[in-house]
């Protein structure tokens, strides 16, 4: 091999290498929610499904009703509080369920702990799911079925903490973010991630 052959592919590896490593420091400044209750993806533990004390007539709640632990991190500049939904797409024969609708959750605010939003908390505002209610409601998937994809979404926003009030629905917090055939016009960023259940439950 020629010197200058050689120096041309040492010059390209280390263009390379200099675009992989600045790809990878972009990916890390992004707006991101991981959990250390499941991996992203991956199945649920059988704790998070709801449970036969909150819902006595559903045999498919065989859990807990633990809600699971998120974190998240690189909050969009000029956020003043988040959104937090979750929801079944799969659920009610393909109409979907909602499981949880919290907001006014302040800037300041990082994440919440395993079990934290089963119970109301002065760290979010709760919405009604489902079941009108403004706390964490878990899985009862039906027997039978393939994994439900349960969605989690945060949403940056620049919604003053107490600008939306109490026991707002989903959608209408969705047609708050952004309305109906309109672009996000309070939006600073959104970060989610999957996790599976599946009943009868195993790993």
């Amino acid at each position: 091999m020629t010197t200058k052959r050689h120096c041309l592919l040492t010059a390209t590896a280390a263009a390379l290498a200099l675009g992989f490593a600045a790809t990878a420091a972009q990916a890390a400044d992004l707006f991101s929610i991981k959990s250390t209750t499941f991996a992203d993806g991956k199945m649920m533990p059988k704790k998070v499904a709801n449970s036969t004390a909150n819902a006595p007539s559903n045999p498919n709640c065989v859990g807990e009703n633990v809600s699971p632990e998120f974190s998240w991190s690189n909050v969009p500049e000029g956020t003043k509080s988040f959104v937090f939904l979750m929801s079944d797409p799969e659920g009610r024969g393909g109409a979907g369920v909602s499981h949880f609708v919290f907001y006014g959750i302040p800037a300041t605010v990082t994440g919440f702990a395993e079990g934290e939003t089963s119970k109301a908390s002065d760290k979010f505002v709760g919405g009604k799911n489902i079941a009108g209610i403004g706390t964490y409601f878990g899985p009862c998937t039906p027997p039978g079925q393939v994994p439900h994809h349960y969605t989690f979404v945060l949403t940056a926003t620049d919604f003053d903490p107490h600008e939306l009030a109490p026991g707002l629905t989903r959608d209408e917090v969705l047609a708050k973010l952004a309305a109906p055939g309109q672009p996000p016009a309070h939006t600073k960023g959104v970060a989610g991630m999957v996790g599976l259940f599946v009943n009868p439950w195993h790993e």
